[in-house]
């Protein structure tokens, strides 16, 4: 009997193509598949049948301008979105929408009570996204997108996203730091790309309060982070009493990350996954939706997702 943990995956996200050498490759998804299939994890998994997101659904999150300039930017066949690392191909704008599409397929999943969590296996990856920028191998915000969506679709009036990608997730930050309804909380080594995520960013306005960054240095690892667990996330996400979790699952806090310089290990993130199911049963019936982020080690890659999900199942 399958579990009621969803599998959100298409082999058209294969299809972003960031070239040659470039760390957010197609080969993530392929190395998460393949060793999901060959631990006998794949076939305990339901797997949504995803499409598209409507544009409408992505100007929840982003600006008009931003979805025309991505849009025209992969049909005109550029290569780059911005000056740094956002590489796009022709079929870059069309994967992208499929990816918040699978997203918001493991929402309407959830919170219909199909199932009880989801992971999505998409890409490209989003929580660097910002309402009208793309960077940092982001095009558009998925895990924003999805928690627009759900609110819109389901009355949902508090979101926690959490975030334990080891880069700061601006775009996600950025996108609800004036606003009470999402929770945005963020692990992330500091000072390192982007730049952001210092422990004085609480959001504004009537989002005061309702940032939480809790910076870690270089080398930090599993002891440091549950700390933080324990002393703040976990007490945060229950004061808060959401009604629905998201998680951005980056998994290059893996000690054998190329891109960074933290040390946790799969074990860490079943670890975690444990404590945030513990919380959410509490809190919000069990109800996470898990998007994959970073992690550029492809075996500590799909070991440490076959952690997470087996905590999830």
């Amino acid at each position: 009997m399958p579990s009621k943990t969803g599998f959100i995956y298409h082999h058209r996200f294969l299809e972003h193509d960031t070239g040659p050498g470039h760390p957010e490759r197609a080969d993530r998804l392929r190395a998460i598949t393949k060793h999901l299939q060959e631990v006998q994890l794949w076939q305990k998994l339901q797997h949504l049948i995803i499409d598209e997101a409507a544009e409408e659904c992505i100007l929840k999150a982003h600006s008009i301008e931003h979805l025309r300039y991505v849009r025209q930017a992969c049909h005109q066949k550029l290569s780059m979105l911005d000056q740094g690392d956002t590489c796009i191909s022709e079929k870059s704008y069309d994967t992208a929408l499929l990816a918040s599409g699978g997203v918001l397929a493991a929402v309407d999943a959830v919170m219909n009570g199909i199932l009880q969590n989801a992971f999505c296996a998409v890409r490209p990856p989003g929580h660097h996204a910002e309402r009208n920028k793309a960077m940092g191998f982001c095009l558009f915000n998925n895990v924003a997108i999805a928690a627009r969506y759900a609110q819109h679709k389901y009355g949902i009036e508090r979101i926690v996203i959490l975030d334990w990608d080891v880069h700061h997730g601006n775009g996600t930050q950025q996108i609800f730091y004036d606003d009470k309804t999402v929770f945005y909380i963020s692990t992330h080594q500091y000072p390192f790309y982007p730049g952001t995520g210092s422990r004085s960013e609480q959001g504004i306005g009537e989002g005061e309060g309702y940032t939480l960054n809790i910076p870690m240095f270089a080398g930090s690892g599993e002891e440091e982070f549950a700390e933080a667990f324990h002393t703040e996330i976990l007490p945060s996400i229950e004061n808060y009493h959401p009604d629905l979790i998201i998680i951005s699952a980056g998994f290059d806090a893996h000690r054998d990350d190329p891109l960074a310089n933290c040390n946790l290990t799969e074990e860490s993130f079943a670890n975690f996954t444990s404590m945030i199911t513990e919380v959410a049963a509490k809190v919000c019936d069990g109800r996470i939706i898990s998007v994959l982020e970073g992690g550029y080690n492809l075996k500590a890659l799909a070991n440490s997702v076959e952690a997470h999900i087996r905590k999830l199942v």
